[in-house]
């Protein structure tokens, strides 16, 4: 299974879990990039990737040492994984509440499933998520269009569209993740600039009064 999103904010314990392998990153806990973890339940045989004598057999070339270290030190800060997760869910709903509350027809994609605390997934109605990429950007926040796994890739997200979405559901959807780093405020000034970004990508006047929402009949 492929552990890297749940890794720092959901309970992770390979050797009761199952599983005969389970990969994690550690970036994805605030660690280095380009550094990783696989667990591989003993008795199981895994054939190299790379003939060489590292890895215990597994590939050749030498350790990324400083990376392997890094990734270590990232887990040990890792003390109350429960503590963070209710910290990035609460981000995350207050920017979805805070989001629905000035569009009501935007989409938050799985919202009604069991999902990461940290990430929201939303469909903003036939827009091009790339130029709200752009425009967000413009502005010094940052968001993601598709999978994290194919980030700059053109495609239309493979997961949204085995969700059933429609070409053009997936290519107006956004990826908007939070860390232990974020605060309510960096989520409240989302929300202060997201109404005007997507009120001139809809070609309509200014909002001109506090907390007018956005039509869904656009």
């Amino acid at each position: 299974t492929d552990a890297t999103q749940a890794l720092g904010k959901l309970p992770v314990n390979a050797a009761a879990s199952g599983v005969d392998f389970l990969s994690c990153s550690a970036h994805k806990i605030h660690g280095p990039k380009g550094v990783g973890a696989l667990f591989v339940r003993k008795g199981i045989a895994l054939p190299p990737l790379f003939h060489g004598h590292q890895e215990r057999g597994r590939r050749g070339g030498t350790e990324n040492v400083p990376g392997i270290i890094g990734f270590a030190a990232a887990v040990r800060l890792l003390t109350n994984i429960e503590h963070e997760a209710r910290h990035l869910q609460g981000l995350r709903d207050h920017f979805e509440q805070g989001l629905l509350a000035f569009m009501p027809c935007a989409r938050i994609h799985g919202q009604d499933a069991e999902r990461l605390p940290n990430t929201s997934n939303i469909g903003f109605i036939a827009l091009d998520s790339e130029e709200l990429l752009y425009r967000l950007e413009q502005e010094g926040i940052t968001a993601a269009a598709g999978a994290a796994c194919a980030a700059g890739g053109q495609e239309p997200s493979h997961v949204l569209t085995a969700m059933g979405f429609s070409k053009t559901a997936v290519l107006s959807s956004l990826r908007f993740s939070f860390g232990r780093l974020n605060r309510s405020e960096d989520v409240e000034r989302v929300l202060r600039v997201l109404p005007g970004i997507l009120l001139g990508m809809m070609d309509m006047p200014p909002m001109t009064a506090a907390g007018a929402a956005i039509s869904c009949a656009h």
